[in-house]
């Protein structure tokens, strides 16, 4: 059970620090001081962990500015390294406050006799480009370099040369001439052209430098025929065409051109690699002829390594759009003539191919065809996709080499792809995998069953019936303890969760339980339980969590799965109500919030200061406050047959001109149950915004949470409250197309049903009946008798980012305030890193980040005279956007009034998709308005009864200066 310390404690390790940033870059200086250069090159080497632990500028610039004294005296092994550390720490070097120093400390050795010297010299320019781009020394001593007679030196130059012009227009338009002359000339070996050529990439900064660049490349392309020199110049021509992107549609024609004219295998295969990057880049500007083309070459080559490299940019090609304008452009759309296009010819003719690779792409382009093209007939290309499927399938789960596990997984992701969008194929589709599961091969069975899972996920396919087969394979999976078995105890034991609806059988459960007795670990085990939460087989899970307690080996993991153990059981007591009895789904909500409760002082005990499990925490104490709040509503509704309305009720409606009054105390009640449960709904809405690292479904587990407050609420309103002016056309379904599992398809159904109840009692039986209370038990009930999914971000980490801020001035002791006059404005300075987990940006990446500050005064001074108040509190937002992961900007503030005020600087991220997440932090920091000196004299004067003097009279705060 170690093992789960490694998703339980994901990613939380990062930013710790054992010494401060002092200390740990005076350690370091030592070292740079020793007579030793063993001990030297080590202090050097150790500063990109020192960048990656303290990226904040004021330690980045103090480090960069002794390697640069290291680089100036040092010899040239530590220049060698020195220049590693920058190339590895290129992110960090706009944070360099005196570039000026730094570069003139570099710079010197420039000068050196040694022509090794010089050339590290160059390649640390190179590495700097990004903050000299328009040195003119630098750019200086580059072309000088060019001329050099030592090879060591220009190899150095041209680094420099490509990195100076890729950052810098006029360097690019001053060396393109020196660098044309140079691949031209007769006396340049062809080994230093080949390096010269791809320079050209970078001329790309203005139209007149492209075009130029590209007609060099035209005249090399056909003066220097060779297979190198064609091959690094045709590349170098693709390279400045993406860049440019104008001449991109030309440069497909070319690589074309030479796909299907020149002969030598080396020259096509740069071709084919270059279109490929071409597709990626900018599948638009593919025409309907430069298809056709690409096909006619893959018809006709003999070669399968070309042809599989052809169809992989078809492939690439057929998931965008330029699939369509393939199509749609194309004389004729009827059926029949589906199959005569060349593309399909090709796709059909490949799907079958004795290599598997070029099957594979084959049966992409025909899933991905029927995939976009779904307004036209192709019945017969689904089927065609269908049986080319299913014969790599067969093919490949026989065979356990990387390469038929590649091909297996292309087809199990078309499987899946073909199934979303042709639902009708579904059948066919999981009765091979089922049949093919049984003679397969471990890696593929664990493969296959993931497929088997996306699909259910998505359609309810897996009948009942298909159980046993499934049964019987779970008991046939042998008693060995390899990693594969595991790992295949956990997908099969996922499929039979996703394939049995509703709760799992006790048969299936004995079988699953005794095989994980015989043959699995405690990792397993803890798997496969937690894969009963996701799906909502909450019994099994219980007894899962209930046996691993004892097999852990800290407190925390102990109170961590207890507290598993007992959500699970809490979830348990809910599957037993029951429509229309109303005091036993009192007693099961009771009793599982007694559970609950119990789960979350476990939970709490669970989390560490690294892992405070902030989303389980929030999430479960929701759930709580919803089957109170969901207990409450039953508990009103019953009301109005145990507490009926007083005598004078009617004639309290008459008097207050409210109807609803006749009722007596269950309006009250209702008023307070749907302001509970818009609160819930709004606190569901700020963990969804705090949750910037969860993936989709885990947030949409969250909205479908948030979504089932709101259902209620309006339910009471339309019902009770305010029957007139309730709508049903906002919370109308919008269709249930875009499903992605089973709990979101039965949460989405019972939304629908009460919906489609409340609307018909609407304005009924006014004011209040009992059909109106007991379709809102019912309602509570029908939402409670789903299973709570309990999804991957409740248990995993995959994403993990956060930010740290630094603000200045900042006190040397938290607790202290710093001194302003309060005639003056204070600069606040704000700078921020953001820090990724082992996977940044996997589901969302952070555009910009919002920063917000404001002060609130805390505590006044003594002295109780008045001030002109012109602004008494500050309340600004800036947004700034992280480059290389630092982002830094300033505020004013003003604290006219004199006394203690508190700052609070907060961060939200904004994503590519431009929604804002309160991800955090918040920073405090206190500030002390103090009187200025000269407005203290003149009010102490004053106080005394002395008029001031004439001098101090016309004194100004300037005039003092």
């Amino acid at each position: 059970m170690a093992a789960s310390a490694k998703s339980f404690l994901a990613d939380a390790g990062y930013g710790e620090q054992e010494l401060d940033a002092n200390s740990a870059l005076m350690e370091l200086d030592k070292g740079l001081r020793s007579g030793k250069l063993g001990e030297q090159c080590e202090a050097v080497v150790r500063f990109p962990r020192l960048f990656q632990k303290y990226p904040f500028p004021i330690l980045i610039n103090s480090a960069f500015l002794k390697l640069a004294d290291v680089f100036r005296v040092g010899n040239n092994f530590l220049r060698l390294c020195v220049l590693k550390v920058t190339q590895q720490s290129e992110k960090h070097l706009e944070k360099i406050l005196n570039v000026d120093e730094f570069v003139k400390r570099v710079f010197s050795v420039i000068h050196s006799n040694d022509p090794v010297a010089r050339a590290i010299t160059l390649r640390m320019l190179g590495s700097m480009a990004s903050i000299i781009p328009e040195r003119k020394n630098a750019h200086h001593s580059i072309r000088q370099s060019l001329d050099s007679h030592d090879n060591v030196e220009v190899e150095a130059a041209i680094f420099a040369a490509a990195n100076f012009s890729a950052q810098s227009k006029d360097f690019a338009a001053g060396i393109c001439n020196k660098i044309s002359e140079m691949i031209q000339g007769l006396a340049t070996p062809v080994d230093l052209k080949l390096k010269l050529i791809p320079i050209l990439q970078h001329m790309h900064h203005d139209a007149s430098l492209a075009s130029s660049s590209r007609q060099l490349l035209q005249q090399l392309v056909t003066s220097y025929p060779s297979t190198k020199m064609v091959i690094v110049t045709l590349h170098t021509f693709t390279l400045l065409a993406a860049s440019s992107l104008v001449d991109i549609p030309k440069q497909i024609q070319l690589l074309l051109q030479y796909l299907k004219n020149d002969p030598r295998k080396a020259v096509k295969r740069l071709a084919i690699q270059d279109l490929k990057l071409l597709a990626n880049k900018t599948p638009h500007t593919w025409s309907r002829e430069n298809i056709q083309a690409l096909c006619e070459s893959a018809l006709h080559t003999p070669y399968d390594s070309l042809k599989l490299g052809m169809l992989s940019v078809l492939s690439t090609l057929s998931g965008t759009i330029a699939i369509k304008q393939y199509f749609s452009s194309a004389p004729g759309t009827t059926a029949t003539t589906a199959r005569s296009f060349d593309l399909v010819k090709l796709a059909q003719e490949c799907c079958y191919h004795n290599n598997r690779g070029i099957a594979a792409h084959g049966v992409r382009i025909l899933t991905n065809i029927s995939a976009s093209c779904q307004e036209k007939d192709l019945l017969p290309l689904e089927q065609d996709a269908v049986f080319g499927l299913e014969a790599l399938l067969v093919l490949c789960s026989q065979d356990d080499s990387p390469g038929a596990q590649a091909t297996l997984k292309i087809t199990l992701t078309c499987m899946v792809k073909l199934v979303k969008c042709r639902p009708h194929l579904s059948q066919s589709v999981v009765e091979s995998l089922l049949t093919q599961l049984h003679s397969a091969q471990d890696t593929a069975r664990i493969l296959m069953c993931h497929c088997l899972a996306a699909i259910a996920m998505q359609l309810p396919v897996l009948a009942d019936g298909m159980l046993g087969d499934l049964m019987d394979l779970y008991k046939l999976i042998g008693r060995s303890a390899t990693d594969k078995k595991q790992e295949l105890l956990v997908s099969l034991a996922t499929v039979i969760f996703v394939s049995s609806q509703k709760a799992l059988s006790s048969e299936v459960k004995t079988v699953i339980k005794q095989q994980l007795e015989n043959a699995s670990n405690g990792w397993t085990a803890y798997r496969i339980a937690r894969q009963a939460s996701r799906m909502g087989n909450h019994d099994m899970a219980r007894e899962l969590y209930q046996s691993l307690l004892t097999q852990v080996a800290s407190e925390h993991f102990y109170f961590w799965l207890n507290s598993l153990k007992e959500f699970s059981h809490a979830e348990q007591c809910l599957t037993g109500l029951q429509e229309d009895n109303y005091s036993s789904a009192l007693s099961c909500i009771a009793e599982a919030l007694k559970s609950y409760h119990k789960g979350i002082a476990s939970l709490t005990a669970a989390s560490t200061p690294l892992n405070p499990l902030s989303f389980q925490c929030g999430f479960v104490k929701l759930r709580i406050d919803l089957l109170q709040a969901f207990s409450q509503l039953i508990c009103t509704c019953n009301s109005l047959k145990t507490s009926p309305p007083p005598a004078i009720a009617t004639t309290i409606a008459m008097t207050s001109g409210n109807d609803l009054q006749r009722c007596g105390r269950i309006s009250n009640q209702m008023k307070h149950s749907m302001e509970e449960f818009r609160n819930l709904a709004t606190r569901y809405g700020d963990l969804y915004q705090s949750s910037f690292d969860a993936d989709s479904a885990t947030l949409r587990n969250v909205e479908l949470q948030q979504q089932s407050c709101l259902l209620i609420s309006h339910a009471i309103e339309a019902l009770i409250l305010d029957p007139e002016s309730a709508s049903f056309q906002e919370y109308s379904s919008n269709g249930t197309a875009h499903v992605e599992s089973e709990y979101e398809r039965r949460m989405m159904s019972v939304f629908n049903h009460v919906l489609e109840e409340v609307e018909s009692l609407n304005r009924k039986y006014a004011p209040v009946s009992y059909l109106h209370t007991a379709c809102l038990s019912n309602a509570v009930i029908a939402l409670l008798k789903v299973p709570l999914s309990f999804q991957r971000y409740f248990f995993q980490k995959l994403q993990s980012t956060s930010i740290k801020l630094a603000l200045s001035p900042s006190p040397r002791n938290p607790a202290e305030p710093i001194a302003v006059q309060n005639n003056q404005q204070l600069a606040l300075k704000v700078e921020g890193v953001v820090q990724h987990g082992s996977k940044p940006g996997l589901f969302r990446k952070i555009q910009s980040v919002c920063l917000n500050v404001s002060s609130v005064l805390q505590s006044k001074s003594g002295q109780d005279y008045k001030i002109p108040i012109d602004n008494m509190t500050n309340e600004m937002e800036q947004r700034v956007e992280p480059h290389n992961d630092y982002f830094s900007t300033q505020f004013l503030l003003n604290f006219v009034i004199l006394g203690t005020h508190n700052i609070t600087v907060e961060s939200s991220v904004i994503d590519a998709n431009g929604i804002v997440w309160k991800t955090g932090p918040k920073t405090t920091i206190f500030v002390k308005s103090l009187e200025d000196p000269y407005s203290q004299q003149v009010r102490l004067q004053q106080q005394q009864g002395q008029p001031p003097s004439q001098q101090q009279q016309q004194r100004t705060a300037y005039s003092r200066f």
